[in-house]
Order: C-alpha cells, then structure tokens, then sequence
C-alpha cells in the first residue's frame, strides 16, 4: 500500500493553467508531475536543471517610452563607435549554438 502526504504550493493561477493543459496533453496529472519533480529532486540532490540568468534580457521596443527607446539607440550607436561589434554571422552562429539549433 502506498502511503501519501498533502503539498499545498502557491503559484500563479496562469503558471498552473498552462501547465495543466501541457501535462494533460502529456497524460501526465499535475500530481504525478510535482512527485516527478521532487524525485528527480532526490536523485540528483538537488534541483533537476540549471537555475540561471539569462545571458542578456530581451528588450520589448512597445514596452518603451519614447525616451527609452532613444537612450536604446543611443547605447547602441556608442557601442558602434566603441567598436564593441561582432558581425551578425557570428551573433546568430552563437544564439543557434545557445539554442542548441
């Protein structure tokens, strides 16, 4: 007989929808998922993927003001200047590799 314990988390409602309709999809209750989890948990001594930043934030130019999107520019062309630049080759050559695609 296999014996269970109660596990109350809070997360964000849009967080569990999404990844109820994943794991349905899946066949996979939310349940079994956490117990997934945590024996990976177990098994690994710690938590089952990397817990990192990412390598820079994605800017979203609608979220700015126009003033932000200007200094945006602006740190732009300075880097230019700088010559702080790679050619585009070898800037998406790297976010492939980092994608793994």
């Amino acid at each position: 007989m296999t014996k269970s314990t109660n596990l109350y988390v809070r997360v964000e409602p849009d967080v569990k929808e999404n990844a109820e309709t994943i794991l349905t999809q899946l066949g996979i209750p939310m349940s079994n998922a956490v117990g997934m989890f945590l024996k990976q948990v177990i098994l690994r001594r710690g938590i089952p993927f990397d817990v990192t930043l990412p390598m820079s934030r994605s800017l979203d130019i609608s979220m700015l003001t126009e003033e932000e999107f200007h200094a945006e520019l602006e740190k732009g062309y300075a880097d230019v200047e700088k010559g702080n630049v790679i050619p585009a080759k070898e800037a998406f050559a790297s976010l492939r590799s980092e994608l793994g695609i």
